[in-house]
């Protein structure tokens, strides 16, 4: 999809917006008929703040936008047309609305926002018919779908954060597959080319891939497979919450944080563990559930993962070895796309980065976030890239997010 021309996207982009709607449904469902109230612990965005904000995305950098044609090398700020809603701006623009604020916008009703998502795509893609079929030219269409995956994935994500029921077709797809368990994998040492390349035929990269640059990289073993919550459950029974030896400080500062609250005696959403017998029981989208051994650990911060891999003897892998690994070594057994996985690397811009024209992208979470890599059960297929950075706080658990561990 990254070199996607204009048919493939055209179907791409309508495909993404019936996922949207489809997910919205879900909170329809258990929402509407409290007018889409949110408790004021969980965190989330409105969903009706969501669901415009995907609509306006795609407005602001295709419809309104002169410059689309440019693509990367965009202004930051062209010169815009008029949006089709006067609102919209005030109602869906990050900038304008952040996140503390949205929850007390006078947003408009449901069908409103789904007007406003029809019109907006309808002119998406009269305007994608007459456009060039160069890289420059498909820039922001290819943007807009990948943005509009990822708020599908966060609609899911924000399903799971408020214990929303789902259907049972979605409920099985964003439930993680029991995995075959393999050997840890050598890798042998490398000359990696990490990230990726931007100019003409190379097709789309994020500007947080960019550029593409050579690293040494040394031999280094890496897990096959997530770690399971069969692993997971013995650093649990062996104390792993209450040696704070284990944590770095501002993690196990982290950790006593939520003791004064509600406590933390495993992964977010996590009821039980029973150490002897080896259950765990997880809430999953409002149902508890007994998760399997052999499933990925889930919902699982960036602190935690780090104290596992003291635990164990491990450590998170440099998210360039986590890259070689994806592409070296998946006939070998190397398993991901099943939860994203935190590395041991803090979000930094490559050398030759250049900051794209959708300016809060990636460089307002340089030095403070821990980059993940992979996908979860929750990625749309197409957005899945063994290239892509995902990057969230280290305290960030709501994701569908867990870790792998290489030998030290």
């Amino acid at each position: 999809m990254r070199r996607a021309g204009r048919e493939l996207l055209s179907l791409a982009l309508m495909d993404a917006r019936n996922h949207t709607l489809h997910l919205f449904g879900q909170y329809q469902n258990a929402l509407e008929a409290s007018g889409f109230k949110l408790p004021a612990s969980s965190g989330v965005n409105p969903p009706l703040w969501t669901l415009g904000h995907a609509g306006w995305f795609q407005e602001w950098w295709i419809g309104r936008n002169l410059q689309r044609a440019q693509g990367s090398r965009c202004a930051p700020e062209p010169t815009r047309l008029a949006s089709l809603e006067p609102d919209a701006d005030r109602w869906w623009s990050p900038q304008s609305t952040p996140r503390q604020a949205r929850r007390t916008l006078d947003l408009p009703d449901m069908a409103h926002c789904r007007a406003y998502l029809l019109d907006t795509l309808e002119g998406t893609l009269e305007l994608l018919e007459k456009a060039g079929g160069d890289d420059d030219a498909l820039y922001f269409y290819r943007l807009s779908l990948f943005h509009e995956d990822m708020l599908g994935e966060a609609l899911a994500r924000d399903a799971q954060t408020l214990g929303l029921p789902l259907d049972q077709a979605l409920l099985a797809a964003f439930t993680p597959a029991p995995m075959a368990l393999r050997e840890p994998l050598l890798i042998p040492a490398t000359r990696w080319q990490l990230g990726s390349d931007a100019g003409a035929g190379t097709g789309f990269s994020f500007d947080n891939e960019q550029a593409a640059h050579p690293v040494s990289v040394p031999e280094f073993e890496i897990d096959a497979q997530p770690v399971t919550w069969a692993q997971y459950v013995e650093f649990v029974g062996d104390g792993g919450y209450d040696r704070p030896e284990l944590w770095q400080s501002t993690g196990w500062q982290w950790l006593q944080g939520l003791a004064a609250g509600e406590g933390r005696r495993g992964p977010r959403h996590v009821e039980q563990i029973g150490v002897a017998s080896g259950a765990v029981v997880q809430t999953r989208f409002g149902q508890p559930m007994r998760m399997l051994g052999h499933q990925p650990a889930l919902h699982v911060s960036w602190w935690e993962a780090d104290a596992w891999c003291r635990w164990a003897g491990r450590r998170l892998p440099a998210e360039v070895e986590w890259e070689v690994a994806a592409h070296t070594a998946t006939r070998r057994g190397f398993r991901w796309g099943d939860v994203w996985e935190w590395t041991g690397t803090t979000f930094r811009p490559y050398p030759g980065f250049v900051l794209g024209p959708c300016q809060g992208w990636s460089q307002p979470f340089f030095d403070t976030h821990k980059v993940l890599r992979g996908a979860s059960f929750a990625t749309r297929a197409r957005l899945k890239h063994p290239k892509l950075r995902n990057f969230q706080p280290p305290g960030r658990d709501d994701l569908f997010c867990g870790f792998r561990s290489c030998a030290p």
